[in-house]
């Protein structure tokens, strides 16, 4: 059984302080941490609840219906996200993604996607806006989202066959309102649409050909994440791992594949296409094949911490910030020496015995902070 533990309040809604500095320097976009690695990509999460159950993010033994999700005088509001991404976008960040929890749940989302369609990256281009979903709702929501100016959508999907599906979902929702979801997105002129595939050993990695034969030719970039130990209550385990290689190559046998190159320095899927020039597929390696070397993406909480890892244990508090009268130049500071000092690589030290947390050690929960 698994605890019931509630990791992002361990203490008590109060993250770090970051540190603003005594000398304050104009902002830039070269600030590297201790690692060289430079920011570029925020993850911002609008809402810590979701409509789904997935056993890998939020199981129902820790997520029940007395589970203490944040108030919403809590939550950073739609100003402070905006003025916290402009900041943020005056060090260097290029791409905004929205997380949840499940995002479309938080109420008037395209006025806040409006919002930030209207700030610019450092080079006057618009910043690279994107959301990823479950898709439960996309049928409704996809028209406001393309109209406030939302660029691009990730849907996550586990499998095509409804009882796999809704095991893994575990609300009983079915594969054809997320599949509808997607088709209504494209309707409105969505391109280049991802769909990510959790793969699971044991669970649905029978369904990886399938997935790949469904989307083949479709328009849709189809993306096999390995089964990753976030947070601390999924119960993950390196027996439930099915490396990334072991994908492709099942692929390979029905779909003949070649490897291409990456868009841009970062980018967590390694990339293939198929020979016949039908579309792309990708996998995330985040277990078998660490990418931490040139990790570029901070995240902001639902309730505005700031952390530097998707596997950190704890985030820096910039939501007071915020809320206790500091100037754009205070926070952009706290930003760039929070990033300065970043050391982390998780994926790097992994091992078989992650899942053995002790409450010394617990780590952010996934739907606290998005994937």
């Amino acid at each position: 059984m698994v605890e019931k533990v509630i990791p992002i309040r361990l203490d008590e809604g109060k993250g770090l302080t970051p540190s603003i500095g005594a000398q304050l320097v104009t902002p830039h976009g070269h600030t590297k941490d201790t690692r060289g690695r430079t920011l570029r990509d925020l993850r911002i999460s609008v809402t810590d609840r979701c409509n789904f159950r997935c056993t890998y993010c939020m199981p129902k033994e820790v997520f029940d219906q007395n589970y203490p999700y944040l108030a919403h005088k809590e939550l950073l509001s739609f100003e402070e996200i905006t003025r916290l991404t402009s900041i943020f976008s005056t060090l260097g960040v290029e791409k905004i993604r929205l997380t949840g929890g499940e995002p479309l749940l938080r109420k008037n989302l395209e006025v806040l996607i409006e919002m930030l369609a209207k700030i610019s990256a450092l080079d006057g281009k618009p910043l690279d806006l994107t959301l990823t979903t479950n898709g439960s709702i996309l049928r409704k929501k996809a028209a406001a989202l393309k109209a406030a100016g939302l660029q691009r959508l990730t849907v996550s999907l586990d499998g095509l066959d409804d009882a796999i599906f809704k095991k893994m979902n575990d609300v009983d929702f079915p594969v054809a309102d997320v599949l509808d979801g997607i088709a209504a997105a494209q309707e409105v002129g969505f391109q280049n649409i991802k769909v990510n595939m959790v793969v699971k050993k044991g669970t649905n990695d029978h369904e990886i050909v399938a997935m790949a034969k469904h989307f083949k030719g479709s328009g849709v970039i189809l993306r096999f994440i390995e089964f990753m130990d976030v947070g601390s209550s999924n119960g993950w385990n390196m027996e439930q791992v099915l490396p990334s290689k072991e994908v492709i190559a099942r692929i390979q046998e029905v779909f003949p594949l070649e490897a291409i190159e990456a868009n841009y320095a970062g980018e967590v899927a390694q990339r293939w296409r198929y020979v016949d020039e039908s579309g792309e597929i990708g996998v995330i390696s985040s277990v078998t094949q660490t990418f931490c070397h040139e990790c570029s993406r901070a995240r902001i909480s639902t309730d505005g911490q700031m952390y530097l890892c998707l596997f950190a244990n704890e985030g820096f508090d910039f939501k007071t910030l915020l809320r206790s009268g500091k100037s754009d130049l205070e926070i952009a500071n706290a930003v760039m020496n929070t990033w300065a000092a970043r050391e982390d690589h998780y994926s790097e030290i992994r091992g078989s015995n992650t899942a053995k947390l002790t409450s010394g050690n617990r780590k952010v929960e996934m739907s606290y902070i998005g994937g």
